[in-house]
């Protein structure tokens, strides 16, 4: 949800202009702040900022993107494996080389999206080499005792750039290219392609690895603070950071990792988690999505769904639990001008049943200006958490 200020909003960001009603009781009411999801010299993806809110520190257990994601497909690694996430993306020819026009192909659906990765399993899977399929563009690499020291690029860093210098470099980085080049012939006429073009949809034109990384192991919630969770997510990289924490996976039909997620679902299912369950943890993909569109409009519907459909049952919701508290946090912006993610701190608020009592609140809203100015500051994420769940 966090952004920069947008000239095409007055200098505003989209939290300042959403009507966030529930989320500005619980900044007004209860504590607001600012932390650093990605600490320095770390890249600022949601592998990294998601670790830090869940409250594991990224310097310390952080080993790429990639074998988290393989955690949540249930994809056995070895400890020589390496894990590569995997998109499928649209490569178009333009004036200056090849350029990456979507690194969603088009948000293309997961049917479709499984059809093309067991064609690829099919024609360049072998020799150390296999593919799985995931949700809509995000899939999974596994290269079996393979080398991970290459440089990769995060494809939706580089939306409308051309691609030549991005590919894959350095020791192992022969291979994958290899395996792109190759990915080309195998989609190229596939069906769904054709299908697609006819359509006048985005084509999927080839695989492009990166984010990767080696198995990873992570102390459980249980063995940290004694909770038993459960995470609600449609994208794997927070479903398998929540496996590999202990916690149980809650699946939410409707819950599309895009902006037409059903927002209200996740909260329903949510509280009926909670009946056995002592800590959730859901997840919501569509602001991100939007500010990878450079979108502000739909960043903005998507925080008032967030406020409107998941925040404000909650609210109503958790009042039939005894004690609770409620934390929302980003995991990093996504600011729309740059359409990619960024590391500076983002704005969290908490507020309890404690808080429900209180008549009258402080005069700030949900949002990087009011925590900023108005807020505590809490230099590293990760120990959030852990303040969040003191008894």
């Amino acid at each position: 949800m966090a952004d920069r200020p947008i000239a095409d909003l007055g200098g505003r960001t989209p939290l300042d202009v959403a009507r966030t009603p529930n989320l500005d009781r619980m900044a007004s009411r209860g504590i607001l702040g600012m932390t650093p999801t990605i600490p320095e010299g770390m890249p600022p993806g949601s592998d990294v900022g998601t670790m830090s809110v869940m409250g594991y520190d990224p310097r310390r257990y952080h080993t790429g993107r990639s074998p988290i994601e393989a955690a949540s497909m249930g994809v056995e690694l070895a400890q020589e494996d390496v894990a590569f996430r995997c998109n499928l993306v649209t490569i178009e020819p333009d004036d200056s080389g090849e350029i990456m026009r979507d690194f969603t192909a088009g948000h293309i659906g997961t049917d479709e999206a499984t059809e093309l990765i067991d064609s690829l399993r099919s024609s360049l899977g072998g020799n150390g080499i296999e593919f799985f399929p995931g949700v809509s563009y995000r899939h999974l690499l596994v290269w079996r005792g393979g080398i991970e020291e290459m440089r990769t690029t995060a494809p939706h860093d580089i939306t409308g750039q051309p691609i030549a210098d991005y590919l894959p470099a350095g020791n192992g980085a022969e291979r994958l290219r290899d395996l792109m080049e190759r990915s080309k012939a195998v989609l190229g006429e596939h069906p769904v392609n054709v299908r697609r073009r006819g359509q006048g949809a985005c084509e999927a034109t080839q695989i492009w690895p990166w984010g990767q990384g080696r198995k990873q192991q992570l102390p459980t919630l249980k063995e940290r603070f004694g909770i038993q969770g459960a995470v609600i997510a449609a994208v794997d990289l927070v479903n398998g950071l929540g496996i590999l924490a202990g916690m149980d996976r809650i699946q939410v039909p409707g819950a599309t990792g895009y902006l037409d997620t059903d927002y209200r679902a996740k909260a329903e299912y949510g509280l009926r988690a909670l009946a056995d369950h002592d800590f959730l943890f859901i997840h919501v993909e569509a602001p991100d999505e939007a500010g990878h569109m450079g979108d502000a409009g739909e960043k903005i519907k998507a925080i008032e769904a967030i406020d409107e459909l998941i925040v404000g049952p909650l609210l109503e919701g958790l009042s039939q639990h005894g004690d609770w508290r409620l934390l929302v946090m980003p995991d990093h912006p996504t600011p729309c001008v740059l359409k990619t993610h960024s590391s500076e701190a983002v704005p969290f608020t908490v507020f309890s049943s404690a808080d429900l009592s209180k008549i009258k609140g402080q005069l700030r809203r949900y949002t990087e200006a009011d925590a900023r100015d108005h807020g505590i500051f809490i230099p590293e994420a990760h120990t959030v958490m852990e303040r969040f769940l003191k008894r």
